[in-house]
């Protein structure tokens, strides 16, 4: 071999050497980014099962499986405000089969939260945003007090009486809760849960008077009786629920309140790999099946863009400062 082809032999071995090591920075090799997915994709859902946040989460991961070819499993993962689960999907490999699905609780954590094994930003890739769904106020179905006005009036006359039911530190459900208190100078007894559905659960047996969830968990309850609307945070009124009034009309102008979902690869997720996420995420976005779910559960659904990872990304970045600027305001300081 004379000196210039074992020359071309060196470099093209370099050259290989180079594009394997690249692979593998990034987080998985060029060939198994190419065949991505070729195995069931797991989500991680930070909350327990039946809560607001895991339904939706189930919905979409069964939608985006017609789109990649795959299963796509549900996790459950609750507590701490969903940051024990959102703390295992940042530990999870790079490779694209681990993906967190969050709620706004992913941008409050930092507020709650002073140790914090991940950064909600910087831990992950975002793939894109999902829905927002508006927050209602709802009571044990033989609460006396039906209005805000006179659940208002009775803490006002007995503090500290009420039972207010949420999700756990962090959890919307709570961040409702402290805005309405707070908007109100309120006292009643928070009883925090690991989750929405062991909240909602104690709410239909009567051993707690209040919560905030979203429509998805509390519709069917409300029809059939089990629970009694009180507002909704909305700026207009539900279609689905037409003779409950919003907060505004209830005497708090300006309280409206909606949670928003994003979904997430763990950081260094090689980027063909999320683009392809992204990708089969807004096709789950325009299935037909599922826009008449995210419709049965007042979802709405977001635009394009939105659902991005750009979307995301300035929808989370701006959200993290907006709550320490809001709860910071009330006195809340991270623990």
């Amino acid at each position: 071999m004379n000196t210039r082809t074992s020359r071309q032999t060196w470099q093209r071995r370099t050259l290989l050497a180079a594009l394997a090591f690249t692979g593998l920075a990034l987080g998985a090799p060029a060939s198994a980014q190419s065949d991505y997915p070729n195995k069931p994709i797991t989500i991680v859902v930070p909350f327990p099962p039946a809560g607001s946040t895991d339904v939706m989460g189930r919905l979409l991961g069964q939608t985006m499986s017609k789109f990649l070819g795959q299963t796509v499993l549900i996790e459950n993962v609750g507590g701490a405000g969903g940051t024990i689960g959102a703390a295992k999907a940042a530990r999870a490999a790079n490779d694209g089969y681990a993906l967190l699905f969050n709620n706004m609780a992913q941008a409050s954590a930092p507020s709650f939260y002073a140790k914090l094994s991940y950064d909600p930003i910087t831990s992950f890739e975002p793939i894109g945003e999902v829905a927002d769904v508006p927050m209602i106020l709802v009571g044990r179905k033989n609460l006396p007090q039906a209005q805000i006005s006179s659940i208002l009036a009775y803490v006002k006359t007995n503090p500290n009486k009420l039972n207010f039911a949420n999700a756990g530190t962090g959890a919307t459900s709570q961040l409702c809760e402290l805005l309405l208190k707070t908007t109100t100078n309120s006292q009643w007894i928070s009883v925090p849960y690991k989750g929405t559905g062991p909240a909602l659960n104690d709410l239909l047996g009567e051993q707690v008077d209040l919560t905030c969830d979203q429509p998805a968990s509390t519709i069917g309850h409300i029809k059939a009786g089990n629970l009694k609307p009180i507002a909704v945070a909305t700026r207009q009124r539900l279609t689905v629920l037409p003779d409950v009034p919003t907060f505004g009309e209830s005497g708090l102008p300006g309280f409206e309140l909606a949670v928003w979902h994003g979904l997430y690869a763990p950081r260094g997720t090689p980027k063909p790999i999320v683009d392809k996420l992204a990708a089969a995420l807004r096709q789950a976005l325009v299935d037909p099946a599922f826009v008449q779910r995210c419709n049965e559960m007042n979802a709405l659904i977001v635009p394009a863009d939105r659902a991005s990872p750009d979307g995301l990304k300035t929808r989370l970045t701006k959200d993290v400062e907006r709550w320490k600027t809001t709860l910071k305001a009330v006195g809340i300081q991270p623990e």
